[in-house]
């Protein structure tokens, strides 16, 4: 499993805005400069994020982006879905699978439903407040 720049800088806005949601609406020009990632890229993350309801936006001279719930409320899990579509190891275990004519006799698949498992625990293990309270030196980069 590889994920990709999209989910990666899905996460990185998500941080940016939870570290700035004090601030009122943040503008995407703001979350672009501090995380150097283009504002055009980031205008189709977010837009993804805001049909989603992750965020609400406000256009205008105050406009920008803000999230919609407290940062608690959402894991890594849901937001790395959201942006890359699945987390599954294997296209077998895709939301809609593909049916594989080898599924009754795969003797693989238990260890890539293991795997499914362990990687949507872990990622639904962890919320935007855990990423943006990180109190140990050496946690200030963000990938």
């Amino acid at each position: 499993m590889m994920i990709s720049t999209k989910g990666r800088y899905a996460l990185r806005v998500m941080i940016d805005i939870a570290e700035h949601q004090h601030d009122g609406y943040i503008p995407l020009k703001e979350i672009a400069a501090r995380q150097e990632i283009s504002e055009k890229y980031l205008e189709a993350i977010v837009k993804g994020l805001v049909k989603e309801r992750y965020l609400t936006g406000l256009r205008g001279k105050s406009g920008g982006y803000r999230l919609t719930k407290a940062p608690e409320e959402y894991t890594v899990g849901s937001i790395l879905r959201l942006s890359e579509g699945s987390l599954a190891p294997v296209a077998c275990l895709e939301q809609n699978p593909v049916e594989c004519r080898r599924m009754a006799e795969c003797r693989t698949l238990p260890m890539w439903r293991k795997l499914n498992t362990m990687i949507n625990d872990y990622f639904d293990g962890i919320t935007l407040a855990d990423l943006v309270n990180t109190s140990q030196p050496g946690n200030d980069y963000v990938i």
